[in-house]
């Protein structure tokens, strides 16, 4: 185990969470350096919105200690959790409507330092 060094969040993002699960699931357990190569090479929407994320908490982990060398830290856990909904309304034939649900999610990092 690793012992958790700094945490970021992001909440509200607009997109789905199940899409940007699929960008957290690239760079769990791996170094810092080595995700931030992860996340400037996808090409999602949400990739942008996690490295800057991860470049929050590397920020957070400097400022608790600045004795923390940002290349020995890792990411220890990263989870998507599903926001609110907003819910809107599209013209649908013949005078109906479709409900159009438009999805955020939350966004969790935490660092740790590698034993």
């Amino acid at each position: 185990m690793s012992e958790i060094v700094s945490t970021a969040t992001i909440r509200h993002l607009r997109g789905s969470a199940q899409k940007a699960r699929l960008v957290v699931d690239l760079i769990r357990g791996r170094r810092v350096g080595e995700a931030q190569w992860i996340l400037a090479s996808t090409k999602k929407y949400a990739s942008e919105h996690i490295k800057k994320l991860l470049d929050s908490a590397v920020a957070n982990a400097i400022d608790k200690n600045p004795a923390v060398n940002p290349d020995e830290l890792m990411v220890a856990k990263a989870y998507v959790d599903e926001g609110f909904r907003m819910k809107r309304v599209r013209p649908a034939p013949m005078g109906r409507a479709y409900r159009v649900q438009k999805r955020t999610c939350h966004i969790t990092l935490e660092l740790g330092r590698e034993e």
